[in-house]
């Protein structure tokens, strides 16, 4: 399993909140996306999912529809998903993450490492 490594908390918050930089990076991707007890495809579904649900539909969503991507989600997967979410989340939801899926699934652009909120908007033009 490739590792994943995170520096988005300490990028841009590791002095003003040096605490949550550490969760962000050290234990949130540092050590759970690390555990090797999910694959890191399955664990980009459960995030994407979770996002969705809570109806975060900025550069986070994205950006894990981006690492959903690169570790191997196809785009039927994708759109699969999403519906299947929309039926417990609500179906505005499910649009706005088809927005942010179908951009992301339109573009060559890959990347496997964390990125910040700044580089997910560059994306977005």
């Amino acid at each position: 399993m490739m590792a994943v490594k995170q520096t988005a908390g300490r990028d841009a918050l590791g002095e003003f909140a040096p605490e949550f930089a550490h969760f962000n990076d050290d234990i949130l991707f540092g050590e759970n996306w690390n555990n090797e007890d999910i694959d890191l495809k399955t664990r980009s579904l459960i995030t994407v999912t979770a996002l969705i649900a809570q109806g975060m539909t900025d550069s986070s969503l994205k950006f894990h529809i981006l690492n959903a991507k690169n570790y191997g989600v196809s785009r039927k997967e994708m759109a699969a998903v999403i519906t299947h979410v929309a039926f417990y989340a609500g179906w505005p939801k499910a649009w706005a993450a088809f927005r942010l899926a179908k951009e992301v699934y339109e573009t060559e652009t890959e990347w496997l490492d964390p990125v910040t909120d700044q580089e997910c908007d560059e994306l977005e033009g």
